[in-house]
């Protein structure tokens, strides 16, 4: 799918060419920040609006979208920035019908709801985790922000676990009830497509070694940060190909850890550091995925069919009330059943159990597929269902 170049320039001028377009050609906005790159996550959606003729507008605070680099007359492209007192200006002036986003905590900072106009805010993930334990993704312990989704109008769900997960919270704090919606997931959708067209896909690298992938999630306490140089060390020296895959926010937030990494391992030539998140070839062609509490390993187990390894590290819950909600994070229910978990004093037999688990990947196939299509809401058909959505919402406020 090709989609428009960036107007580049100046950034307010940007801006304004959005704001000079009638509300017909700006009736559906997608928005983009700039740590978490919203285009992998809504392709399969903007792929259907287009092959229904709707008119998109896609809005970057990232000067390295991929979107930026493509061209198409169905959509258009506007860099806005990122500078925070800009985007709120901009945000709190928007016209359009529906503003689709994966950054949550609406309302909280410098996206604000729009002042002149009746926009309907929807909220899409960027995973397929639960949504009552990383804050990321809903309830917050501030007494101002029990909920980071509960200025949005409408949820695009994942799975069944989230509805439950988001009606419970709403009752226990007394929230507005949003319009749920159940869609599926898109990256998951592309992933198995891709799996499925592709030949028989190759594990190992041009030295002919296993390609391994570590791809943790973000936080001081995560797989990177805690052991990362000693992982990536025993993985080597046990003749294995390792590419590293940091969290977007630890690039951001923790740019001396991946120096430190990257130092350390650059000249050999079995290592790899890849940046570049939106790539799919990487999680494709592993052999093996270590992570922590990533959602890219219901990614890889659902696409591959192939066990993940799980170090345990300190259990990400940003939300510290969780507990009250009275559900089992989806995460945490199905980590042992897709793979296996490693404690973290004892990474140095990673190696041994990668083989054995490999060796018998015959035995998490089916198991993993019976999860996958039990949680998981229309997989292959996210995107058609996703824009229904978006056009039913369009359509009553014409």
């Amino acid at each position: 799918m090709k989609i428009t170049k960036s107007i580049f320039g100046k950034e307010g001028n940007d801006i304004d060419k959005f704001n000079e377009l009638d509300l017909d050609e700006r009736s559906i906005v997608f928005y983009s920040e700039s740590s978490v790159i919203l285009y992998p996550y809504v392709e399969e959606i903007i792929r259907e609006l287009q092959n229904r003729d709707q008119k998109i507008c896609y809005l970057t605070s990232s000067k390295h979208d991929p979107i930026l680099k493509n061209e198409s007359k169905n959509i258009k492209v506007f860099y806005i920035g990122d500078s925070e007192i800009e985007k709120m200006k901009f945000f709190l002036r928007l016209k359009a019908k529906v503003l689709i986003m994966t950054m949550p905590d609406l309302g909280s900072y410098h996206i604000k709801r729009s002042k002149i106009f009746p926009v309907h805010y929807i909220y899409t993930f960027h995973s397929m985790n639960s949504t009552h334990m990383d804050g990321t993704n809903y309830v917050r312990t501030s007494l101002f922000r029990k909920s980071t989704l509960d200025q949005f109008d409408s949820i695009f769900c994942v799975g069944k676990y989230q509805v439950q997960e988001i009606r419970a919270t709403e009752e226990l704090y007394n929230l507005n009830k949003k319009n749920l919606v159940e869609c599926g997931y898109g990256l998951l959708d592309k992933l198995i497509r891709l799996r499925s067209s592709s030949a028989q896909q190759n594990f190992l690298s041009q030295n002919n070694k296993k390609k391994v992938l570590i791809a943790p999630s973000w936080g001081k306490q995560n797989l990177l940060e805690s052991v990362g140089i000693e992982l990536v060390k025993i993985l080597l020296d046990a003749g294995y190909h390792v590419t590293i895959r940091p969290h977007p926010m630890t690039i951001k937030k923790s740019p001396k850890v991946v120096k430190q990494i990257k130092e350390k391992f650059e000249k050999n030539p079995d290592f790899d550091l890849d940046t570049n998140v939106s790539s799919l070839e990487q999680l494709l062609s592993s052999y093996a995925l270590i992570t922590d509490w990533s959602g890219i390993g219901y990614e890889y187990a659902f696409v591959c069919e192939r066990p993940v390894i799980y170090v345990e590290v300190l259990k990400k819950a940003r939300n510290k009330e969780y507990e009250k909600i009275g559900l089992e994070q989806f995460e945490i229910s199905i980590r042992d059943k897709i793979g296996e978990i490693v404690s973290i004093q004892n990474i140095e037999n990673i190696p041994e159990r990668i083989e054995f688990l490999y060796a018998h990947i015959n035995d998490f196939e089916n198991k993993i597929q019976k999860i996958r299509n039990d949680a998981i809401f229309n997989i292959g058909e996210s995107g058609k269902v996703t824009a229904n959505e978006i056009i039913r919402i369009i359509n009553e406020k014409a």
